[in-house]
């Protein structure tokens, strides 16, 4: 089958407002990301993926979109975009948008035109349900708590559905008028020179049209949302219809976040004729929680093995219908990779870090960075929760309250789990703002940087930074390339329980990859034959062994 254009990507993910600050507001923006295009091309990346930059009331940063062809002016302006634009393609990247059509902001023209005139085409553009009894049309909770239904101001009896915030009215994707218009608003963007798009939410844009209340699922009454509004029968029609209408015209590069979707149905998403170019590889994502929306119901005990069983589940089930994953440690919506998959804050050192890279760097797909992440950012800790910006963890520390938890035990919660973790801003020195503003940023900085910056690590060849340009430079060497990009995934049986282990293997040539993912020192029986290409730690092989120590990893070709 014949290698796509994208197929050897690397992917760096800019959130715009914690990048870089140029314009003194504390509010990262466009000339920031222009700044910082030779740092992200020296990684080895060759596609930006740009958090949502449209103009918004950012009541969920940015993905409550009040105008999909305006750029809010706090990050600049359109032709501050196609500068960035211009100055990536000089530099061989390519970029692409975050696509944002489950919902809108209150904020935008056609929910206000909705809202002012129940005649208008526009209130068919939403969600709109009037009720007899006073009462909501169901019992269906939101994404961000709550119900998912919220009153028309003068209206009696009549709602509008949300499944995420109530300042994010959902689309109403039965009406092949409103998909018109989003069809054309995605063309717009691509005739501009995008790349293509990340998906956002893609999975929810079918609802059940019975709107059928069902057995609650918690102490609210309540049952969750994705019950009835996620990969509900139908959505098929929707994504093959975007597809053809967009996607394919311009032979664009597609990246659906794409939760819950069934085994049986991944040919559709990302099989030779997909409705997108890869998904979101979430199987180990979440692995850290009991509950993927509501956290703070606990911590989930998990072990290496658990881990191990779903990076190599989901790449079997990927392979198996020809498909491509886009392979995460991190994004905007997780903490750091580092505070969710050491535990032990003494281990979370950059060795571990670099042996995290290393696990997901070799398997097939495409590595998707986001920005710290190469640095080995970790977690804050934040004392109240009037430090938090992020609506799900403010939401998520509300429930648990209502839910009985004490006070520190929900904070502890989402401390740990908080979307804001990852969007504290770029720590690019060691200064008091750490070089991303000289002015107080919109979120409070990292409460743990020592060492963890750009000016220290580009100044130490041993560092994480360091680290992550050579893997980049692995993805784009001639010998290794074709390997890396279509060789087939094989898993290694029989290792210790802590130990992570595959081969990419294309004709004779064969990589070996092992990462320790514990603080003790292993052996493994050499039956694997190679170079060591690259290694964490004090990994050495004589005739029988090869022995790692603690958050080891190496890499070997034959």
């Amino acid at each position: 089958m014949a290698t796509k254009w994208w197929q050897n990507e690397v992917v760096y993910q800019i959130y715009p407002r914690s990048f870089q600050d140029t314009n003194h507001d504390g509010i990262g923006d466009i000339q920031g990301m222009i700044n910082h295009l030779d740092y992200i091309r020296d990684l080895g990346v060759t596609m930006i993926w740009v958090s949502p930059i449209y103009k918004s009331p950012m009541v969920d940063m940015g993905y409550d979109i009040a105008d999909y062809q305006d750029i809010d002016p706090q990050f600049g302006s359109l032709d501050d975009f196609k500068t960035f634009l211009s100055e990536a393609k000089k530099r061989h990247i390519k970029v692409i948008m975050d696509l944002v059509v489950n919902h809108t902001s209150d904020q935008h023209d056609w929910f206000k035109q909705a809202l002012a005139d129940p005649q208008s085409k526009y209130r068919d553009y939403f969600i709109f349900k009037k009720t007899k009894n006073g009462e909501v049309p169901n019992n269906w909770r939101s994404i961000f708590g709550g119900s998912t239904w919220e009153s028309v101001v003068g209206e009696s009896n009549t709602y509008y559905f949300h499944t995420f915030a109530p300042q994010q009215p959902d689309l109403n994707w039965e009406n092949p008028a409103l998909r018109k218009e989003i069809y054309h608003m995605i063309n717009w963007w691509l005739e501009l020179g995008v790349a293509g798009f990340r998906v956002d939410a893609i999975t929810h844009l079918k609802k059940d049209l019975d709107w059928a209340s069902l057995p609650a699922d918690g102490s609210d009454g309540l049952v969750s949302v994705i019950k009835k509004g996620q990969n509900r029968p139908g959505i098929d029609v929707f994504l093959k219809e975007l597809q053809q209408e967009t996607f394919d015209k311009y032979d664009a590069v597609t990246v659906g976040e794409a939760y819950g979707v069934p085994e049986e149905d991944l040919i559709k998403y990302i099989g030779p004729n997909g409705y997108f170019s890869m998904i979101f590889d979430f199987s180990y994502m979440n692995i850290d929680v009991i509950n993927t929306d509501e956290w703070y119901r606990g911590r989930n005990q998990w072990s290496v093995s658990d881990l191990r069983e779903a990076l190599f589940s989901s790449q079997q089930v990927a392979s198996k219908v020809k498909g491509t994953l886009a392979n995460v440690l991190e994004n905007h919506d997780q903490p750091r990779v580092l505070s969710k998959l050491v535990p032990d804050k003494q281990n979370q050192t950059p060795a571990a870090a670099k042996a995290l890279a290393t696990m997901y760097y070799f398997l097939p797909g495409i590595p998707f960075i986001y920005q710290g992440q190469e640095l080995g950012m970790k977690n804050f800790v934040r004392d109240d929760i009037s430090e938090f910006n992020d609506v799900s963890s403010i939401n998520n520390y509300q429930m648990a309250l209502k839910d009985g938890y004490s006070k520190e035990s929900a904070l502890a919660a989402i401390n740990d789990k908080s979307r804001d973790n990852a969007r504290v801003p770029m720590q690019w020195d060691h200064t008091e703002f750490a070089g991303f503003s000289d002015a107080a940023p919109w979120l409070k900085m990292g409460s743990d940087r020592t060492g963890i910056d750009v000016q220290t690590e580009l100044a130490d060849k041993n560092s994480v930074l360091n680290y992550y340009k050579k893997l980049g430079a692995w993805h784009h060497d001639p010998v290794w390339q074709k390997v890396i990009t279509t060789g087939d995934l094989q898993p290694l049986p029989s290792l210790p329980e802590t130990v992570i282990g595959y081969q990419r293997i294309l004709d004779k040539q064969v990589l070996t990859v092992l990462v320790n993912l514990s603080p003790d020192a292993i052996q493994i029986d050499r039956n694997k034959n190679g170079v060591i290409l690259e290694k964490v730690g004090n990994v050495t092989i004589n005739e029988k062994n090869i022995s790692m120590p603690g958050y080891g990893a190496v890499v070997m070709g034959a």
